[in-house]
């Protein structure tokens, strides 16, 4: 089947890259209902789409992106604003699926629509409710280690061996599972331990479980530092821009003490790593190994 659409997208080249692109506005629409129904455990299939003052939103007021652009940012029923958030997550989406569908193989292109989606939704629910649910963890993590199974070429593996090569996909992915949540959950005690305070909840150690599934211990490892690297840079970035924010009268509570969710982080160090920097990472993490255990 793969060998048959990769035929098609060599003699039609942008017919797969804008069927990605518009399939992941569609994914980014649904993802907008998870991002704000799940942590409110409400249903995520019944009722459909509702504006805020309770009335249906009709189909052609839900078309990915091109509504909220036609309408304004205001709902036809009402013309209460909607937030920019929802085609901002859609077009997010779009363009992750595209950039997953030209990167990598069809097979490989598919397992990172999954774990870009996760991504996502993980990074808004953290964003807004300081969680992040057992589905986008623990699921996560058995989605990964399915996807590694039956998509060797997720992990590397050629998948020319039957069986052998899936197996192998299987076992990286479970360590990546194993060392990443086990490296992130020392991290969380021993600054406990240091601070004398939590520091770090527990989901954020399965949600890392579930990165290096779909990533393996390399990937998991670079999501911890590199998220906490891009953490420090958008902090410096927010403390730069500051004074220049218009303050709530009700807000005195000061940036330090604030609690900072670091599931985002953890997010943007593992979209990071499986999108674009993958290669230079397994290289370093390969020759540090080489400098401590010998060439052998």
């Amino acid at each position: 089947m793969f060998s048959e659409l990769a035929a098609i997208d060599e003699h039609f080249p942008w017919f797969f890259a804008t069927v990605s692109f518009v399939f992941g506005t569609i994914v980014g629409s649904f993802l907008n209902v998870c991002i704000y129904r799940i942590p409110t455990e409400k249903s995520i299939i019944s009722p459909g789409s509702r504006c805020s003052c309770g009335k249906p939103i009709a189909w052609y007021d839900n078309i990915p992106i091109l509504s909220w652009f036609v309408l304004r940012g205001k709902a036809r029923c009402c013309g209460r604003p909607f937030s920019f958030r929802y085609p901002f997550v859609e077009i997010l989406t779009g363009a992750l699926f595209l950039l997953c569908w030209v990167l990598f193989p069809p097979s490989k292109a598919i397992c990172g629509w999954v774990f870009m989606s996760i991504l996502i939704c993980s990074t808004y629910i953290d964003l807004d409710h300081m969680i992040i649910p057992d589905r986008f963890t623990i699921g996560a993590a058995a989605v990964g280690l399915l996807l590694s199974f039956i998509f060797p070429a997720l992990h590397g593996q050629s998948g020319d061996l039957i069986v052998v090569d899936n197996l192998r996909s299987l076992i990286l992915a479970a360590i990546g599972l194993l060392i990443g949540s086990a490296t992130v959950l020392w991290i969380a005690l021993f600054s406990e331990i240091v601070l004398r305070k939590e520091t770090m909840g527990f989901g954020d150690v399965k949600f890392l479980g579930a990165i290096g599934a779909f990533t393996g211990w390399e990937g998991g490892l670079f999501a911890i530092f590199g998220g906490a690297i891009l953490g420090t840079a958008g902090l410096v970035v927010f403390l730069l821009i500051r004074p220049f924010l218009k303050k709530r009268p009700d807000d005195d509570s000061g940036l330090f003490g604030r609690v900072v969710p670091f599931g985002p982080m953890l997010a943007a160090g593992g979209l990071l790593y499986f999108l674009f920097l993958h290669e230079p990472v397994d290289a370093y993490f390969t020759e540090n190994a080489r400098m401590l255990f010998g060439e052998g």
